[in-house]
């Protein structure tokens, strides 16, 4: 989202939770298909939620800095080909409209999967760091909370980089924080972005990233099966958002849940994959939708 610091985080040794969750992300999952027919008899059956159908951008609500809810600036979000694209051809110039586009459901406990390459040139007059630059952006307020002229929502950004092209390093799946805290290393932690330890991916080649959510808990950023960051205690703090209502920026408020959202900020993208597993739900064996890789307990969802 904003300018990529120089700080870098360690590669943390894998877990056995991080190991079945990158089992479930490789899962096959087809846009549009339905729950599987006997859900009691299929407890391990994953029910990933195509956020992205593939066909139009049903499900999502749109805001650019300086324009209305609701508003798509320039046609910049469209479906083509089966593709979310993000798009700059009907601009002639960038002025600070960044723009998001929020899936219509708030999620807590979940796997996000995003498969996306970056294309074509930046729009002009975008920011030199905004080149080849976009993200996933989670625990966001709801969306009609923003300001007319905001720049970004209130967030955890997952911030997705592709190369240069210029032999340098530049990892994705990196962490940015507008309008947040983690902590980091049992600290808290205050940068605006930091590293991951991702490899750089030039050109237009297609790139997995996966989000592992336990509220704030924890969250674990990996790459094509790798874990390659991870923190937890998201908290609304510091700076990086402009301007925002101060009811909703309270800070040290924990991020424990919130909407989704993908990131218009000049780089000409594609998505062709958007899903999400949601891993809070029903833990009773005894209902109808039991899911044995649930890990948030939730009664209320429970069927018979």
């Amino acid at each position: 989202m904003t300018r990529l610091s120089q700080s870098r985080s360690r590669r943390l040794p894998p877990a056995p939770v991080a190991a079945l969750l990158v089992a479930l992300a490789t899962y096959p999952a087809v846009p549009g298909q339905s729950a599987p027919q006997d859900p009691q008899a299929r407890p391990d059956a994953r029910e990933w939620i195509q956020l992205f159908n593939g066909e139009d951008l049903d499900g999502w609500t749109i805001k650019f800095a300086k324009h209305d809810l609701g508003e798509n600036v320039g046609n910049t979000f469209r479906v083509e080909n089966g593709l979310l694209k993000v798009r700059y051809d009907q601009w002639t110039a960038f002025a600070g409209e960044f723009g998001h586009i929020f899936y219509r459901d708030p999620f807590s406990y979940y796997l996000l999967a995003a498969e996306y390459r970056f294309v074509e040139e930046q729009v002009r007059g975008g920011p030199d760091w905004a080149v080849r630059n976009n993200g996933l952006m989670l625990h966001s307020p709801d969306p009609r909370t923003m300001l007319k002229d905001q720049d970004f929502p209130i967030a955890l950004e997952v911030q997705l980089l592709g190369g240069r092209g210029d032999g340098r390093p530049r990892t994705t799946a990196n962490l940015c924080t507008p309008g947040s805290h983690v902590v980091l290393d049992g600290k808290l932690h205050t940068a605006h972005c930091t590293n991951s330890t991702s490899m750089t991916f030039d050109g237009d080649q297609w790139v997995r990233v996966e989000v592992l959510v336990h509220g704030d808990e924890l969250v674990r950023h990996m790459v094509n099966g790798q874990t390659v960051l991870e923190y937890s205690k998201p908290q609304i703090g510091g700076g990086a958002v402009s301007p925002v209502d101060p009811a909703v920026k309270v800070d040290g408020t924990p991020m424990t849940g919130g909407y989704i959202s993908l990131q218009a900020e000049t780089a000409p993208i594609d998505f062709r994959k958007v899903e999400l597993l949601n891993l809070e739900g029903c833990t009773d064996p005894g209902a109808s939708n039991f899911k044995a890789y649930v890990v948030k307990s939730n009664p209320a969802m429970c069927r018979r």
